[in-house]
């Protein structure tokens, strides 16, 4: 082995040392209590206040997880693990730091719980957290989603509180409460998960690290202690799911809605189909225009229908996904990116136009037997039928928009998002709706406006890439 081989070897194993020292180190900087208290609890309203309101904020590194056995009957539940699995003893008011424990406030052996406690701050660089199981693990590893029954996790002049939780379709819905008075100035990271965000509440800038999730301003309520309760300047509600915080970025708002709608709705490949269809019904009887009108609104209808399944199928394929924590983390962004590459590539369109352009217009080889299945419509219920068949044709052009609502949509549930697509749909049909009763009242003729169309197409192009770019730009740097 040559000189360089056994530097780059040392380097090298110098390196994974000093990275494994560093994550050891970021993974052990908090000092972890798990407290046992009862409101009505005599010591336990000589020993709460210290532990939880001055020892939290004497000490910057030390969190408490708390749990409540009087009042809330699942805690009492999770008092019994601990008592079974951690050797832990049954009474109250009872500490564990790490792996060791404190019981009562008059306790022999190791003196009062609060004295104890104030020893292992002082003493103690770090502790791990002790589980319900017996198991012990550092806070930065421990997951406070599956943390069991409803803790209250203190640190400073914070409190972080586990509320209900619900089973449901997409997962385990939790609801939180986080209180507070200080917001002490620290990093920030745009890019993490649920557990990484309940963590951040306790750790980190308040201001910023909400401002990207979606919750709920609420009056502050004081937290009881045994003897008192605790009151706090400022408080939000907010759930997670299933390691999942949703994002206010990937709310669907109004105005994303109807941009996307929009762009679907001016697409080309659409006006086109509606053109044939039309023209379909007019050579079959030129002279019955309630005819027209009928079957233009059947095929209108049929597209609507159809198209809402497809959304409602496009977003349970997303939540599906997304049961992958990483792949929820970068959702909305990639999303985005969708929105510039289409928004490009219609842009595009304008400049350096040719028809069929995968992404932006029917592929050529699709739009003979298109347009052999619309040639055969001769009525209102044909043209209903047949609408169900050409939606097929009209995705490749249309989808793009019709992913990203239903990229974005798919954090909600599945039935609430039917009022939004239902929307989505009405918009991207509407023109069809208009075109129709311009054509049936005699305002302009089909030939008309399908040279309007074939005239227009690139301008069509530029104005759905525009949106699309715009919207795909705001996504990404977070604006909407």
């Amino acid at each position: 082995m040559n000189k360089k081989s056994i530097l780059l070897f040392v380097f090298i194993f110098f390196l994974m040392f000093g990275s494994l020292n560093l994550i050891s180190s970021q993974e052990s900087e908090n000092i972890c209590g798990v407290y046992f208290t009862g409101v009505g609890c005599p010591h336990c309203a000589a020993a709460d206040p210290t532990i939880l309101q001055d020892y939290t904020k004497d000490y910057s590194n030390f969190i408490v997880i708390e749990y409540e056995i009087y009042q809330l009957s699942e805690n009492g539940k999770v008092f019994q693990e601990y008592i079974s699995n951690a050797n832990a003893q049954s009474g109250i008011p009872q500490i564990l730091i790490g792996e060791e424990k404190e019981v009562g406030e008059s306790s022999s052996g190791g003196g009062p719980t609060t004295t104890w406690t104030k020893q292992q701050l002082e003493t103690l660089d770090y502790t791990r957290c002790m589980k319900s199981n017996g198991k012990s693990i550092a806070f930065e590893n421990l997951n406070l989603e599956k943390l069991p029954g409803k803790p209250k996790i203190w640190k400073g002049e914070r409190i972080l509180i586990k509320k209900d939780s619900e089973e449901t379709n997409n997962g385990t819905i939790t609801k939180w409460v986080f209180q507070w008075n200080d917001n002490y100035k620290g990093d920030f990271s745009s890019n993490y998960s649920s557990n990484e965000t309940l963590k951040r509440l306790l750790n980190y800038n308040i201001e910023q690290t909400i401002s990207n999730i979606k919750y709920d301003d609420i009056e502050p309520a004081g937290v009881a202690l045994s003897g008192q309760k605790i009151s706090f300047d400022n408080a939000i509600e907010f759930q997670t799911i299933s390691g999942y915080v949703q994002s206010k970025q990937e709310k669907l708002t109004l105005t994303k809605l109807l941009s996307l709608a929009a762009v679907d709705a001016v697409n080309p490949c659409a006006l086109a189909v509606l053109t044939l269809m039309l023209i379909a019904i007019l050579t079959y009887n030129p002279k019955n225009r309630k005819n027209l009108l009928l079957a233009g609104l059947a095929f209108a209808t049929s597209v609507f229908i159809m198209y809402l399944i497809y959304g409602l199928i496009i977003i349970k394929f997303f939540q599906l996904i997304q049961a992958l924590t990483s792949i929820r983390l970068i959702l909305y962004k990639v999303l985005g990116g969708l929105a510039i590459v289409l928004g490009i590539l219609n842009i595009r369109d304008y400049f350096v136009y040719k028809p069929g352009t995968i992404g932006t217009e029917m592929p050529m080889k699709l739009r003979p037997k298109m347009k052999k299945l619309i040639n055969k419509v001769t009525s209102p219920k044909g043209a209903f039928v047949i609408g169900l068949f050409v939606t097929v044709f009209l995705l490749p052009c249309t989808i793009g928009p019709y992913v990203i609502a239903g990229g974005i949509l798919s954090a909600s549930a599945l039935v609430k998002t039917i009022p939004p697509l239902l929307l989505y749909n009405l918009v991207f049909v509407l023109p069809m709706i208009i075109l129709t009763f311009f054509v049936y009242k005699g305002f302009a003729r089909v030939q008309d406006i399908s040279g309007w169309k074939d005239r227009n197409i690139k301008k069509l192009h530029l104005f759905a890439g525009i949106i699309m770019f715009l919207l795909g730009i705001a996504m990404v740097l977070g604006w909407v």
